[in-house]
């Protein structure tokens, strides 16, 4: 794959870099009560865009065909908003006691709540030939995040119902009535989505550089980056032993699926619910820096493993076919 085809698959990742950059050096632009107004742009428009677009570019049909798969569904709710925060909770209880920056710690935690995102886990699981479809309901992630937040749990659930929830649903009523043009045009939605994102995360960064107060030491960030990856890997690791011991019940393409689908954060969901759940809070851009960081990362050593996990599946695929192959009769 050539410099420049690179940059173009790459893109959203350069614009996060891009953003944050521009943020920088114009933070006046996005501030709240600056020329954007991000308090109602950001905070009711776009938050509510990116799920209209998800709502519309949601299949009902493959959500239905997704829940018939409950083992695996159960597996991946339970590992991802149950054992994957409370580990990372524990983590922190030992990283409390270092001199890493505390909200960076904080975007650990928040990290760990996350759903995996439809996106990426859906690609590397489709790149090597496993099933996909795994649907994460936000609730149990809005309630373990609001839990912890000073803003009041009423506030939260009403914005989140009301940017989250209700554009949602409205996105797929929408989608009953045009379904054939959508299936022909093939709408970006990924695209679209991943744009209004930007915008979401200059903002963000445009309120941490506009206050002088605020410092991100390069220790932090450094010790941040190699926590990261090296949760990912110890979880992709913990997941496919999980789904591969002796009576797991799960097929070699089940284990993909959860390898990706498990330890996968969504950065679309993240970021706005990150918005509307720390509202008000100066450091926030600290708190979503670690997601920001968990995201390539993901997709990263997501890329890196495909071929490994493909060749495995594939002769993993053909041992078991061999072991259920009746035995010829032996003649005598």
């Amino acid at each position: 794959m050539g410099l420049l085809e690179r940059l173009r698959k790459e893109w959203f990742i350069l614009g996060i870099v891009l953003v944050i950059a521009v943020a920088r050096l114009e933070p006046a632009v996005g501030v709240k009560g600056g020329p954007l107004k991000p308090e109602i742009t950001i905070t009711y428009i776009a938050v509510s865009a990116i799920f209209f677009n998800s709502g519309l570019s949601l299949k009902t049909e493959e959500l239905t065909s997704a829940l018939m798969h409950v083992k695996l569904h159960l597996f991946v709710q339970i590992f991802t908003l149950v054992f994957f925060p409370t580990a990372i909770w524990l983590f922190l209880q030992l990283l409390s006691i270092t001199p890493i920056n505390e909200w960076l710690l904080k975007g650990l935690q928040t990290v760990g709540c996350m759903p995996p995102p439809v996106s990426s886990a859906v690609i590397l699981t489709k790149a090597v030939g496993g099933n996909e479809g795994i649907v994460i309901t936000p609730l149990l992630l809005l309630l373990f995040l609001g839990s912890s937040s000073s803003v009041p749990f009423t506030s939260i659930f009403s914005q989140l119902f009301m940017t989250v929830v209700v554009p949602l649903i409205i996105g797929q009523i929408v989608r009953r009535y045009i379904k054939d043009w959508l299936e022909r045009k093939k709408p970006p939605f990924g695209a679209i989505s991943s744009c209004v994102l930007l915008m979401i995360i200059y903002t963000t960064f445009c309120d941490t550089f506009a206050n002088p107060n605020i410092d991100l030491d390069k220790f932090s960030l450094i010790i941040i980056v190699f926590i990261i990856f090296s949760v990912q890997m110890s979880f992709m690791f913990l997941t496919f032993l999980f789904s591969t011991r002796n009576n797991s019940g799960f097929t070699p393409a089940d284990t993909v699926a959860i390898i990706f689908c498990s330890t996968h954060k969504s950065l679309t969901l993240g970021i706005p619910m990150l918005k509307i759940v720390f509202a008000g809070y100066e450091h926030l851009s600290l708190i979503s820096v670690p997601l920001l960081i968990y995201h390539p990362a993901q997709i990263l050593l997501g890329s890196l493993l495909v071929p490994t996990i493909k060749s495995w599946m594939v002769s993993r695929q053909k041992a078991l076919k061999l072991t259920r192959q009746p035995k010829a009769p032996v003649k005598v």
